[in-house]
């Protein structure tokens, strides 16, 4: 399988901030690139290419304007004596009902704009962060691109992750949404139906926005119960599209401690809607943040089980990119991933 990285993602470093800064952690360290490509090199089964450049216009396709634009200059534009290392959001428009009831309005102030496009507090900037984010979607685009012009399938290395990020939000972790970028870019290409299947421990709402009024992308998930888990607003089964896209998303969200048999259940009713969606390529938002050591989730997977959820996944006999999201436990961080693709490749028991 190509496996396709990047170089730049270690330049986007909340972790070590937040730890001299004494906050919470935050578990999306440049290691997990690492660890996952020392694991294939082990392998020895991949073709391994850095990523190129497609510029900005396959990513504005699904990023509005005016959220790149923040990107791109927030870190230049940000008041230095606010912190000279990593910036928060400090404010929120209410959720868009100001007091007073007057409309709700984009600011001037990068401060402000800060709240404006963030959805949560745990996807801070700091200098490097639009150069990893927007290497992060390349290395997307570049694997999407193998798989367009032939390859059974490709492994895009993200980092930072995507599929919380919306099309004008940024939130846990995620800046650019990489897998709604490639299936954009696959649409875009000629394809007329594309599914994404997302199976991080986290529902991930930014893809689910992105697409939520749309019939030719698909968008299947299985994920923690987000009446108990993050993102909490969103997720739930009764959410199925609207408009044209009413029926066109499915969620499968699970209780907290969740097994494998539960699980690979829930696995087993997406692929059944992708069978019956007909789709000419699949986009996997490979998250394994679902293994019953990851910090972040609560579901007993094993190391073992990836092996089978890769050869499912090839049982759907489409061209697919898998695009890294999830997965913490940096222990097995590598082990989980490199079993996926065995499983999907055929080359484990």
């Amino acid at each position: 399988m190509l496996i396709v990285h990047g170089a730049t993602h270690g330049l986007h470093d909340p972790a070590a901030a937040m730890a001299r800064a004494g906050q919470p952690p935050n578990f999306d360290a440049p290691g997990r690139v690492a660890v996952v490509l020392d694991a294939l090199r082990t392998q020895g089964a991949h073709l391994l290419q850095s990523t190129g450049d497609a510029g900005l216009a396959p990513i504005a396709r699904v990023h509005r304007a005016d959220y790149l634009n923040f990107l791109q200059t927030a870190w230049e534009r940000w008041p230095r004596e606010r912190g000279a290392e990593l910036a928060w959001p400090q404010f929120w428009p209410g959720s868009g009902s100001p007091a007073g009831g007057m409309p709700a309005r984009c600011p001037d102030s990068v401060v402000g704009q800060f709240g404006w496009f963030a959805g949560d507090a745990i996807a801070p900037l700091m200098a490097g962060t639009w150069a990893a984010a927007y290497e992060s979607a390349q290395v997307a685009l570049s694997a999407q691109r193998a798989v367009a012009e032939g390859a059974r399938s490709a492994l895009a290395l993200c980092r930072p992750p995507g599929h919380h990020a919306g099309s004008a939000r940024m939130a846990g972790y995620c800046y650019l949404n990489n897998a709604a970028i490639a299936a954009q870019a696959f649409i875009d290409g000629g394809l007329r139906r594309v599914a994404v299947l997302d199976v991080d421990y986290h529902h991930g709402n930014g893809t689910q926005e992105i697409f939520y009024e749309r019939a030719d992308v698909i968008v299947c998930s299985v994920h923690a119960d987000p009446a108990e888990d993050y993102p909490y607003f969103v997720g739930r089964a009764d959410e199925t599209g609207a408009g044209p896209g009413e029926g066109f998303n499915l969620n499968c969200p699970l209780p907290a401690g969740s097994d494998w048999a539960a699980w690979c259940e829930a696995l087993e009713a997406c692929c059944r809607r992708i069978d019956a969606y007909a789709p000419e390529a699949l986009v996997v938002s490979l998250g394994v943040d679902t293994h019953r050591d990851d910090p972040s989730g609560s579901f007993k997977l094993e190391s073992s089980h990836y092996v089978p959820m890769g050869r499912r996944l090839a049982g759907l006999g489409l061209p697919t990119l898998f695009v890294l999201e999830g997965g913490y436990a940096l222990e097995v961080l590598g082990a989980n991933v490199s079993n996926v693709l065995a499983g999907f490749e055929g080359r484990a028991s």
